[in-house]
């Protein structure tokens, strides 16, 4: 479940000590550097095509990435399907890493062939780094959502999903809404993924407690009290969630992204009947962020795997994952999203909301100095 490491402290939490990076080097690449110009491509076509591009950064050979779990909206399979396509190694390093980690990386690794080429970020660590990206768009740019890029590319929403409570159905109901967690069924089995002052998959749960009571992305206040109900009533369950906690029945439900959930359900498939609900009416969204590094060691490889993320492949590979795909709306309607994974993600009753840069301050700073002394 990755609490408070790479996704989970990402969504909000530039402010989180993060540790330092100890990632081998990978070899040398054999390019000499930046021979091609694809340091300064800011599409496919700036380096004469698509073909270009894929000679370019077979070429370099290695891609390097950063906090990408392979168990994390199914990105295993994801980086073996681009290595294996295009003939390119991919260095993995510090998989449970948090966002801030990679920009740390970044910063320490500067001018080095182990730097990271690319980032997988939540949206405020990505927000407090443009600087340090390159922009470029790749070949389905006109598809992602105007709301969910940068104007010139220098960041582009990847993939997401909806906050959500999984739940052994062996062991409680289903739960319809937010509310329903503090029936008697519930007793000392709802956990929550991580500390909400610090983890963007509980600082979300939070957010979606206060949509299910009354509350708003600008006044997540029910939320708090919420659980501080819920821990009255001894249905809270203060322990983190992990596969293991999930598996061995210590944590039967379990608030997380439905991604995260929907994994966790496949894993456990003929073990325990792990199903996930989106709470109705209190839908909270989140997406992650793609961006290059302006001084990726593997300028061509990075853009390559920009173009192979957002590719109908990349996008199903995520959505095979669990996870919703930035492209989604507009592969549906082209008939090149896989049904199937489509169908299966959870429903959704309401319209999502997506907090704002302003509004996750606001709930940030309220959570400082209320979640302690509210719930402890």
């Amino acid at each position: 479940m990755h609490t408070v490491s790479r996704k989970t402290a990402a969504a909000l939490l530039a402010a989180v000590a993060m540790t330092a990076v100890g990632a081998c080097a990978p070899p040398e690449s054999d390019d000499g550097g930046d021979a091609t110009g694809a340091a300064a491509a800011t599409s496919a076509a700036d380096l004469g095509g698509m073909d270009a591009l894929v000679d370019a950064a077979k070429k370099e050979g290695q891609l390097n990435v950063i906090a990408l779990p392979p168990d994390w909206a199914n990105y295993g399979e994801i980086i073996s399907t681009f290595s294996d396509k295009y003939g390119i190694k991919v260095n993995s390093a510090q998989p449970d890493a948090s966002s801030q980690d990679e920009i740390n990386a970044a910063d320490q690794l500067h001018g080095q062939d182990k730097a990271p080429d690319v980032f997988d970020l939540g949206s405020a660590v990505a927000l407090a780094n443009t600087a340090k990206f390159a922009a470029y768009k790749p070949a389905t740019w006109d598809e992602i959502p105007a709301d969910l890029k940068e104007p010139n590319g220098t960041w582009t929403s990847d993939y997401g999903g909806y906050m959500s409570i999984g739940y052994d159905a062996s062991k409680v109901p289903a739960p319809a809404g937010v509310t329903d967690l503090l029936k008697p069924d519930y007793k000392g089995k709802v956990a929550l993924n991580g500390d909400p002052t610090q983890a963007g998959a509980a600082f979300s749960g939070v957010v979606m407690a206060a949509l299910g009571n009354g509350g708003s992305a600008d006044d997540i206040k029910p939320g708090v009290d919420f659980f501080a109900q819920l821990k009255k009533a001894g249905n809270f369950l203060p322990v983190d969630p992990t596969p293991t906690t999930i598996e061995s029945g210590q944590t039967p439900v379990v608030i997380d992204w439905d991604y995260l959930n929907v994994g966790q359900g496949a894993k456990l498939s003929g073990k325990l009947q792990w199903k996930t609900v989106v709470p109705s009416g209190a839908v909270v969204g989140s997406y992650y962020t793609q961006a290059i590094n302006k001084d990726a060691p593997h300028p061509a490889a990075a853009r390559l795997w920009q173009e192979f993320l957002y590719s109908d492949q990349g996008q199903n590979l995520w959505l095979s994952g669990g996870a919703r795909p930035v492209r989604a709306d507009a592969m549906d309607k082209a008939g090149t999203i896989d049904a199937q994974a489509y169908g299966a993600l959870p429903k959704a009753e309401g319209t999502p909301v997506f907090l704002t840069e302003d509004q996750t301050t606001k709930a940030k700073d309220y959570l400082a100095q209320n979640w302690a002394k509210a719930v402890g």
